[in-house]
């Protein structure tokens, strides 16, 4: 345990020493924005945990070596250039000049290197890509190298995955923590667009960020979570309120100036108002998950795994949250329709809500009635009516389900848990990916099956991992594509996950609000406010 009032003090007198908080030049009228985010605040940490809510805390305050575009291509971010060997055996990465830490420090390749350690160590796609690195050299204060143990296909994407976990790039010190530990809130260090003000941080209420007045943007314009990250706005509060008639009500008044994920119900509403718009950032939606907890009765035996699967059927659970069929689409492929891997392949007998087949699966699979402990999340709209849905379907197929409610930070740091079901740990959650999560094999962090080193949940399946071995080192989309549904007809044997459809949500914000970005995550530079 640290002292958290210490740690703050810290924090503070390094952000006065280093200029962190910045002045706005005179005569200029200091530009606020006010977000209800999804979800309240209470962790730092956005390599312990895949939340979408730390995921954008970092993009706040870290930057990353490369970056997706809006066409979802890998660009160089805090990188200026590159090079790979003719054996493809050595990348060699150069950092754009004037990079330097919110504390005034320069950014190295030292800082480099141990970033990308502690990202592989806990992220599907990183521990994917480390399997074939032999070593990392640090050449000089702004060059590093990767030398690899074999080619591998997808350097430049693990690099600049997009989403949880996201790469980002932090000093050697705050990375070099234990990845199974969080980091300390004083080294909370980036290099990225803004800085995070932790002397105003009040969990269940706010966080702020102000304008990192050290970060140099690249030249090109901004596109995706690439390009010239030019930062407009001088202080951004997320403001925690959790009620979705309250957080509609505060937009309408123009009390706050953003709503992250409104209520579905409650979007006819808000069409209405002129003053309010909605803006869809993220056009190839999200899929919702269940996912196991394969270390403890019942879900150790995959066989139990597939009966689930049989017994699910997508239709409720999408109704049950989303209502309206406009924003939701029933989507067998596990890599999201409309997407070069998606395919229905070995999916004909599972998603289709037959309890009867589930229950003869539960009898010859030898289900002896030991309790499901399911999460259920309450305080995330979108979230907290799957988990009744799962509850009925698995009863209806003879399973017993023991349903605990908890908020969803509460979940987050229990799914983290290896303890027993019946000792505070658990069987089953829901939860949902954001599209660019789960665009193939590798960066879809619930198909990692190696056991203790896989996502909370923790699956061994030796075939998964040797397919996902494969699709890694591949560079032919067509042989690729085989893989993935080579690979997807084992998951349907031995499911790590069941996905339980596709949905999309637009941001609410007032008219006054200009230059949100397209892109995976949302993120505040490019903002203005008119």
């Amino acid at each position: 345990m640290y002292d958290f009032r210490k740690s703050v003090a810290a924090l503070v007198t390094a952000a006065s020493v280093g200029g962190l908080l910045g002045a706005i030049p005179a005569g200029a009228q200091a530009q606020t924005l006010k977000v209800v985010m999804h979800s309240d605040v209470k962790i730092l940490d956005p390599i312990w945990t895949t939340a979408y809510i730390q995921r954008n805390f970092g993009y706040m305050v870290w930057d990353t070596l490369f970056a997706y575009d809006e066409k979802f291509a890998s660009k160089p971010q805090m990188v200026e250039k590159y090079d790979v060997s003719a054996d493809k055996l050595t990348w060699t990465f150069t950092l754009r000049d004037g990079l330097v830490w919110s504390n005034g420090s320069p950014v190295t390749g030292e800082d480099c290197i141990a970033s990308i350690k502690r990202w592989a160590a806990r992220d599907s796609m990183g521990q994917k890509m480390m399997a074939s690195v032999a070593g990392f050299e640090a050449v000089d204060a702004k060059t590093f190298k990767m030398k690899m143990k074999e080619p591998y296909g997808l350097v430049l994407e693990s690099l600049g995955k997009p989403s949880s976990n996201v790469p980002f790039m932090m000093p050697k010190k705050t990375a070099e923590t234990d990845p199974m530990q969080q980091i300390k809130v004083e080294d909370v260090i980036g290099s990225g667009p803004f800085t995070f003000k932790a002397d105003e941080w009040k969990p269940g209420e706010k966080i702020v960020f102000l304008k990192n007045t050290k970060y140099k943007p690249r030249s090109e314009p901004a596109s995706g979570l690439a390009g010239g990250k030019v930062v407009k706005l001088d202080r951004v509060e997320w403001i925690a309120m959790p009620d979705v008639q309250t957080q509609v009500a505060a937009l309408e008044n123009g009390e706050i100036d953003m709503i992250e994920s409104p209520g579905h119900d409650l979007l006819p509403l808000l069409a209405k108002n002129k003053d309010i718009k909605l803006f869809s950032a993220n056009p190839l939606g999200n899929q919702y998950a269940f996912r196991f907890n394969s270390l403890f009765k019942p879900f150790d035996n995959p066989k139990i795994r597939h009966a689930v699967m049989v017994a699910f059927g997508q239709e409720d659970f999408l109704k049950a949250t989303i209502g309206d069929p406009k924003w939701y689409k029933v989507c067998k492929a596990p890599f999201v329709c409309g997407t070069p891997l998606a395919s229905d392949a070995g999916m004909a007998d599972v998603l289709n809500q037959n309890a009867a087949k589930a229950k003869e699966l539960l009898k010859e699979a030898g289900y002896d009635g030991t309790p499901v402990v399911l999460m259920q999340s309450t305080d995330l709209q979108v979230l907290t009516n799957l988990a009744p849905v799962a509850k009925a379907q698995m009863e209806a197929a003879g399973f017993k389900v023991d349903m605990q409610s908890m908020d969803w930070q509460t979940l987050v740091g229990r799914r983290a848990k290896k303890d027993p079901p019946d000792k505070g740990g658990w069987n089953a959650f829901l939860t949902s990916w954001v599209a660019a999560d789960i665009l193939n094999p590798v960066m879809a962090g619930f198909f990692n099956a190696s056991c203790d080193k896989a996502m909370f949940g923790w699956p061994c399946d030796e075939q998964i991992e040797k397919l996902r071995d494969a699709f890694s080192k591949e560079t032919d989309p067509a042989k690729q594509k085989e893989i993935a549904m080579a690979l997807q007809k084992r998951w349907v044997e031995a499911p790590t996950h069941i996905n339980v459809g596709q949905w999309y949500a637009p941001m609410a914000m007032r008219t006054t609000v200009e230059g949100m970005m397209v892109a995976p995550a949302p993120v505040f530079w490019n903002v203005s406010k008119k």
